[in-house]
C-alpha cells in the first residue's frame, strides 16, 4: 500500500490538546465518612511542571474548601467525623528536615497540620475507626523489616541495612515483584495505634499476620475485626489469595475463612455496618478449560456460610453496603456503567442509575450521609464527583475541583454482528468536518475490560484534535455484556476478539466520513497483544501498528511475568495464538513502546519484539535501507507511562508515527527525546 500525502489537510501541531489534557487538574480520589464528610483529591502539575502533586479539598455546603497546600503530594487519607483529616505526605518535619519517606499528619478542622509520626518505609493505606467503647484507632498498612517485631526493631534493623548499602532481597515466595514495584525484603503488616484525647498518637502495634503477601484489607466499623486477603503459595497453588479474619485487638490468631482451590479463589470486601456479614468475591480461576468469572457472595461471619448475592445477575460488580441488608454496586454495562441496588435476599438487583441511554460509568461508590457518592466519567467526560439518591436514583453533580478538558468532534456508536451472531458495539470519536477522516483503532487492555470511562493515558482527544477518528471497540472478553461475552474469547485470545474488532472496523470504514484507505491499529497490554496479532494477520490493511506494553511471545511471557496464573492458563493457546509465530508476515511499520519497570508484561517482551521485527519481519525498508520500525523505550516507567514529561512524549511520538505512515506527513522528532 503506497503512502498517500495530504499535507495540506494535516494539522499544524497536536501540542496544545496534549498539554491541555496533561496539565488539567484531575480528580485523584474520593474519601468519605458515614456521617457525610466528603473529601476529594485533586492532582495537578507541580511548580516545575514535570510531575504531579495531589492536594485535598473538602466538600462543604455545596462549595469546596482547600485543606492542604504546598509542594508535598498527599498519599493515603483517613477521615474523622470530628473534621480531622489524617494524611501522608513528604513534608518538612517539625525538626526542619525533609524526610525520605512520607510522614503521617493530622489536620484539624481549623489550624495547621501537625506531624504525628514518621518511620523508615513510610505509611501505606490508612483506616480510622471508633470502637464500641469509644476508643479511636488508626489502622495503617506498614512495610516492616522481615525480622522486626515492633517499630523500634524495625527502625534499628532498617538503619543497619541502609548503612551497609545492601539492596539484596532473599525471597521464599512468588512473585518477587508486582506491576512496577520490587517486593521484599520487608513484609507488609497491619498495625494499630490509638488516638489520644489530645490528638496524639500511641505506638503502632503489629497485628499477627498470616503467611503470604498482604494484597487487600478492610475493617469493620465496630473496631473488632479486619478482613485480609493474603497471596500465598501452598502445594501446587502459586500466589493464590487466602481470606482471613483478624482480631484488631491482636489477642487471637488469624482465622482462615474460605478455602481457596486451584479453580476457585476468594477476595475480601466490605463489612456491613453491624460487622456481622462481609462481601467477598468468589472467582472462578482462568484455566486451560475454565473462564475467569466473578460472583459476589455474602459471608456470615458467625457461621462461616457464604451465599451468592443476586444469583440471577450476570455482571461483574463492585459492591458496598447501604445498610445491614442492602447492597449497592457499580458495574460496566454495555459500554457504559450502572449503579445497582438490592437486598441480600433478592434474586437480582434493580438498576438505580446509569445504563443504556446515557454515556457515564461510575466507580468508587461509598455511602455517606444517607446518599451514595461516587466518581462518574465517560469516554468524553473527565472524572467528577456525583451523589446518587438511593431511593430515586437521581444523579446530582457535586462541586468539582478538577477540570473538564474541551472536547472536539463528536461521539457516536458503531454496531456490528460477530461471526457467531453476537451483537457487537464500539465507541467512535469523529473529528469536526465532513471528512473522510483517517482512522486509528484502539484495542483495550485487560483483556477483561471495556471502553466506557475517561482515561488520561489513552485519551482519544489529542488524536481527534490531530484529525484522526478513534474507534474504541468492545470485543469478546469485554466486561459489561454478561459472562457469555467473556466466555466467547477466553480460550482464543487471537480468535473471537480479533474477528470482533475487524467486524467493528469494517462497519466503521463503511461510513462516509471515514477514509478506508488510511487506517492504523494500536493497543496496550492485552491491546498490545492484539496489535501484534493484527500486524501479523492483516497484511497491509492498516498503514501502521502501534503496540504498547505488549505481549509478543505468550510462552516466554508466562515464565517471566509477575502473574502466576498466566503460564498454566495459556499452555494450550500458545501453539495457536502466539503473535511471535507470525513475525514473517508483518509488512507494515510498527512503533513499539515499553517501560523497563513493567513487571506485568516484562521488558523482555519489548526487547524480543524489537529484535524480531528488525531480523525477521517483511516490512519494507526506507530509501536508505533502514528499518521503518521504531522503539520508544522508557527506562523509568512501568506498565503505565505516568510521568508528566514522558506522557507528553508518548502522545507526541504516537501521533507523529501515525502522521508519517497514515497521512504521509513527516514530523520532526521532538527535542525532548534527545
Amino acid at each position: 500500500m503506497a503512502p498517500h500525502s495530504d499535507s495540506a489537510s494535516a494539522p499544524a501541531t497536536a501540542q496544545t490538546p496534549i498539554t491541555e489534557l496533561l496539565d488539567a487538574p484531575r480528580l485523584a480520589g474520593l474519601h468519605s465518612t458515614p456521617d457525610g464528610r466528603v473529601v476529594l483529591g485533586v492532582s495537578r502539575p507541580d511548580a516545575k511542571g514535570n510531575a504531579y502533586r495531589t492536594e485535598l479539598v473538602e466538600l462543604t455546603d455545596g462549595s469546596l474548601l482547600p485543606l492542604t497546600r504546598g509542594n508535598a503530594s498527599v498519599g493515603s487519607v483517613a477521615l474523622a467525623e470530628d473534621g480531622t483529616t489524617y494524611f501522608t505526605a513528604k513534608r518538612v518535619g517539625e525538626d526542619g528536615e525533609s524526610s525520605d519517606d512520607a510522614q503521617l499528619w493530622a489536620l484539624p478542622p481549623r489550624g495547621e497540620a501537625r506531624e504525628l509520626a514518621s518511620r523508615p518505609g513510610g505509611f501505606g493505606t490508612l483506616e480510622l475507626i471508633t470502637a464500641e467503647d469509644g476508643t479511636r484507632r488508626l489502622i495503617a498498612e506498614l512495610e516492616v523489616h522481615s525480622q522486626a517485631a515492633n517499630e523500634d526493631e524495625h527502625k534499628d534493623l532498617s538503619k543497619q541495612r541502609k548503612d551497609a548499602k545492601v539492596t539484596a532481597a532473599l525471597h521464599s515466595e512468588f512473585p518477587t515483584r508486582y506491576w512496577n514495584t520490587d517486593l521484599g525484603p520487608s513484609r507488609t503488616v497491619l498495625a494499630v495505634a490509638e488516638l489520644n484525647n489530645d490528638g496524639g498518637l500511641g505506638e503502632f502495634a503489629y497485628l499477627p499476620m498470616p503467611a503470604g503477601r498482604l494484597s487487600g484489607w478492610s475493617v469493620d466499623r465496630t473496631g473488632a475485626h479486619a478482613l485480609v486477603t493474603m497471596n500465598d503459595s501452598r502445594d501446587d497453588l502459586i500466589g493464590f489469595p487466602f481470606l482471613y479474619l483478624l482480631d484488631l485487638a491482636g489477642s487471637t490468631e488469624p482465622q482462615l475463612l474460605l478455602e481457596t482451590t486451584a479453580k476457585t479463589e476468594y477476595w475480601g470486601g466490605d463489612f456491613n455496618p453491624a460487622g456481622t456479614h462481609a462481601l467477598v468475591d468468589r472467582s472462578s480461576v482462568w484455566t486451560q478449560t475454565q473462564s475467569l468469572a466473578s460472583r459476589t457472595q455474602v459471608l456470615n461471619l458467625a457461621t462461616g456460610e457464604a451465599t451468592d448475592l443476586w444469583p440471577e445477575h450476570d455482571f461483574w460488580i463492585d459492591p458496598t453496603w447501604l445498610d445491614d441488608t442492602t447492597v449497592v454496586a457499580t458495574s460496566d454495562d454495555q459500554g457504559r456503567g450502572s449503579v445497582w441496588i438490592g437486598t441480600t435476599t433478592d434474586a437480582a438487583p434493580r438498576r438505580l442509575a446509569g445504563g443504556p441511554g446515557q454515556n457515564l460509568t461510575f466507580s468508587g461508590a461509598q455511602v455517606s450521609g444517607g446518599r451514595i457518592v461516587a466518581t462518574a466519567s465517560g469516554i468524553d467526560v473527565a472524572p467528577h464527583p456525583v451523589a446518587i439518591d438511593p431511593t430515586t436514583g437521581q444523579v446530582t453533580e457535586l462541586p468539582n475541583p478538577a477540570a473538564q478538558p474541551e472536547q472536539t468532534g463528536t461521539l457516536t456508536e458503531v454496531t456490528a454482528t460477530a461471526e457467531d451472531g453476537t451483537a457487537l458495539r464500539a465507541w467512535l470519536r469523529v473529528p469536526s468536518g465532513d471528512g473522510p477522516h483517517p482512522l486509528v483503532v484502539f484495542a483495550h487492555g485487560g483483556p477483561w475490560g471495556s471502553w466506557n470511562a475517561w482515561t488520561y493515558r489513552w485519551n482519544p482527544n489529542p488524536f481527534v484534535a490531530a484529525g484522526y477518528a478513534v474507534l474504541m471497540p468492545d470485543p469478546a472478553i469485554s466486561t459489561g455484556y454478561g459472562q457469555h461475552m467473556i466466555d466467547r474469547g477466553q480460550h482464543q485470545l487471537g480468535g473471537a476478539p480479533f474477528t470482533d474488532i475487524l467486524a467493528l472496523t469494517d462497519a466503521t470504514v463503511a461510513r462516509g466520513d471515514i477514509d478506508e484507505t488510511r487506517t492504523a491499529f494500536s493497543g496496550g497490554s492485552y491491546g498490545g497483544y492484539m496489535s501484534n496479532w493484527v500486524a501479523g494477520h492483516t497484511g497491509d490493511r492498516f498503514r501502521c501498528v502501534v503496540t504498547h506494553a505488549s505481549l509478543w511471545d505468550t510462552e516466554s511471557m508466562g515464565h517471566t511475568t509477575d502473574n502466576a496464573g498466566w503460564e498454566s492458563s495459556m499452555r494450550l493457546q500458545n501453539a495457536t495464538y502466539n503473535p511471535k509465530d507470525s513475525v514473517k508476515d508483518i509488512v507494515v511499520p510498527m512503533l513499539v513502546i515499553h517501560g523497563d519497570k513493567d513487571y506485568r508484561v516484562p521488558i523482555a517482551q519489548g526487547h524480543a519484539l524489537w529484535y524480531d521485527l528488525n531480523t525477521f519481519s517483511a516490512t519494507p525498508r526506507d530509501a536508505d535501507g533502514r528499518t521503518r520500525h521504531r522503539y520508544l523505550y522508557f527506562p523509568d516507567e512501568g506498565h503505565w507511562i505516568l510521568g508528566r514529561g514522558n506522557a507528553q512524549v508518548w502522545y507526541e511520538t504516537f501521533i507523529a508515527f501515525l502522521d508519517q505512515h497514515v497521512r504521509g506527513v513527516k514530523t520532526d522528532r521532538t527535542p525532548r527525546l534527545g
